[in-house]
């Protein structure tokens, strides 16, 4: 980039995040919004902020024509789109409060969250959706509209004989009258988004217009962001890091957003965009360091010093960038290696990521290190929900990847009981929607919100150790935080999930589930049948995999030992209700599948190594 250009619409100035959007539009006209890929002519089309206005004003016309009153619920069901802001837009306009729904989620969460909530509109992408979702929302009385994106499908004409159902196209008007200033009440009720539920039924965060408005301000005071920035969008509208961190910031920086078609294209995506800003998510990163593992295992061992070189140097160079390492010959070497080695491995991010933040989970600093090495500028953040979600992120000029950076300005943050991490923040929710008890729970009479994650400080940084309702304690009194365990184990090239187990034991074991590919290649290697499940069982599979996991465990306390595994090949998802919509895992649901494995794996004597 050869000149970048700061244009940062204050909260103030604002008020709302529908008066954010109309200060932009006013701001930059003619600048770039959204690319967006077109399936009918296979190009990206570009739309401009004075398009988007014309949009937004056209839903804005339509939903008004609901007659909806102020603080009224509608949802929202559809992949990352500039439709998905056309409607966000137009119901925070109207004065109304969106719900967020995840595309992937079960319907009968959605018919719970929808019913919780009492959504009057819901926006779906197609006939299809509907047809999937209709079922479980059956009689749902408030639920008055229903309105299709895409209206190309077959099975349209069938799901238009619903007098609720409408298509997209025949709901908007022509034309509207162009958007005006509502001057709304920035503390008034934006969106409630529900939890992703790891136990019991997820529960509505009420968040206002201030909460995001001050959270993306906030980060935009601590991270520089321009207008030339091309954001690539691709974790879900739906989750509140990338709608506040990959929606609402751009807009108040001035910046593009491109929306990926799919994460499946990607990697294509990524060469097509070429981003300079991408949100992510832990998995992404961990997802090709485990391929650029499979490659190098594949390369010569001349292929592979070189490439442990490449990222040892860039580390030591990052390193002293921070100012803690000092000068040594070998980073004479950098110019040669990037070459060589580091730009062909970032070219296939497009090749001009200039910062990449990953948050919504714990990012290994094996990981961390490696993409650092190689020039991959990631920053990690951390953050709930119910903060809007961003509570503190690591900067380019203060980046210690072990940590989960500093706190937001704005941010407090303190050490409670349990070593637990306790925060204040203009983020903070309302509260729980229809759900006052819960709320006492999290919020303490002293306005602190009690995260339930433990945590240090040091220098500044918060380290996050461990989830205290997931400590394990083990028969001999010895507390586990499973969380680091879990990550460094999930870097075994052939394991997709795990989780420790151990509760009231005398040692540690862990469920794992194979990758298919992964577990051709074992079952080949020692002469196992693939097709039977009963192979999992084999004694030198296990052995070798427990080696494998000791390996990955070196450097933690001696108490942190996997001493069994139960493997298994069927993938923990959201359709089996094993995960949350935002890909977490539910252990109490984990463990009652796998309780009878359990029972037989605790009667055993453990490995002993």
């Amino acid at each position: 980039m050869a000149e970048l250009t700061e244009d940062i619409i204050s909260t103030e100035i604002a008020g709302t995040l529908d008066g954010l959007m109309l200060q932009r539009i006013r701001r930059s006209p003619e600048s770039l919004a959204y690319r967006s890929f077109d399936a009918d002519s296979k190009r990206w089309r570009d739309t401009r902020w004075s398009e988007v206005g014309e949009q937004i004003a056209r839903w804005q016309a339509a939903l008004a024509a609901e007659d909806l009153l102020p603080g009224e619920r509608v949802a929202v069901h559809l992949r990352n789109s500039k439709e998905w802001v056309f409607f966000d837009q137009a119901a925070l306009a109207c004065g109304l409060v969106v719900v967020p729904l995840y595309t992937d989620d079960r319907p009968d969460n959605i018919a719970y969250i929808m019913s919780d909530s009492a959504v009057k509109v819901l926006l779906v992408q197609d006939a299809a959706v509907w047809q999937r979702l209709g079922p479980a929302l059956a009689g749902q009385d408030d639920l008055q509209r229903v309105l299709i994106l895409d209206g190309s499908k077959a099975a349209t004409t069938k799901v238009l004989q619903d007098k609720r159902v409408q298509l997209v196209s025949n709901w908007l008007p022509a034309s509207a009258a162009p958007l005006q200033q509502r001057n709304g009440d920035p503390h008034a009720l934006a969106s409630i988004v529900y939890t992703s539920g790891t136990t019991g039924r997820p529960k509505g965060v009420m968040l206002t217009h201030h909460n995001m408005l001050s959270i993306a301000h906030s980060a935009l005071t601590m991270i520089d962001v321009f207008q030339e920035d091309l954001f690539l969008s691709f974790l879900p509208l739906s989750h509140t890091l990338e709608r506040t961190a990959g929606y609402y910031l751009p807009v108040m920086s001035g910046s593009a957003v491109a929306y990926a078609r799919s994460i499946l294209q990607l990697a294509e995506d990524l060469q097509n965009i070429r981003p300079t800003v991408m949100i992510a998510v832990p998995r992404i990163f961990e997802r090709v360091f485990a391929r650029i593992q499979g490659q190098l295992e594949k390369q010569s061992g001349f292929k592979r010093t070189l490439f442990n070189l490449t990222t040892g140097v860039g580390w030591h160079r990052f390193e002293r960038q921070q100012r803690r390492a000092g000068w040594h010959p070998r980073l004479l070497l950098w110019p040669l290696l990037n070459r060589l080695v580091a730009t062909k491995i970032t070219a296939k991010l497009g090749g001009r990521l200039r910062l990449s933040v990953s948050g919504g989970a714990a990012l290994s600093r094996q990981v961390a290190q490696i993409f650092i090495g190689l020039g991959v500028p990631i920053l990690q953040g951390y953050g709930l929900t119910e903060t809007s979600p961003v509570i503190s992120v690591n900067v380019p000029e203060d980046n210690e990847p072990g940590s989960v950076g500093i706190p937001l300005n704005g941010v407090d943050v303190r050490i409670g009981e349990d070593e637990e991490l306790l925060v204040k923040t203009p983020g903070m929710m309302r509260g729980y929607w229809n759900n006052h008890a819960a709320t006492l729970e999290i919020i303490d009479a002293d306005g602190w919100l009690h995260t339930g994650d433990q945590a240090r400080i040091d220098n500044g940084h918060i380290y996050i150790t461990g989830r205290i309702k997931d400590i394990l304690v083990l028969s001999n009194g010895e507390k586990v935080p499973p969380m680091d365990m879990e990550l460094a184990i999930s870097l075994v090239p052939a394991i997709e999930q795990v989780l420790v187990i151990g509760e009231g034991e005398s040692f540690l074991a862990a469920i794992a589930v194979l990758g298919k590919e992964e577990w051709r290649q074992l079952a080949s290697r020692f002469k196992l049948d693939a097709d039977d499940t009963a192979s999992l069982n084999n004694e030198r599979l296990q052995s070798y995999l427990l080696n494998e996991i000791k390996g990955r465990l070196k450097d933690f306390p001696g108490y942190a030992k996997v001493r069994r595994l139960i493997l298994s090949l069927e993938p923990w998802t959201v359709d089996n209700g094993l995960l949350t919509p935002t890909l977490k895992v539910k252990r109490a649901r984990v463990l009652d599948k796998f309780a009878e494995e359990i029972k037989v794996l605790y009667e055993k004597d453990p490995v002993r190594r």
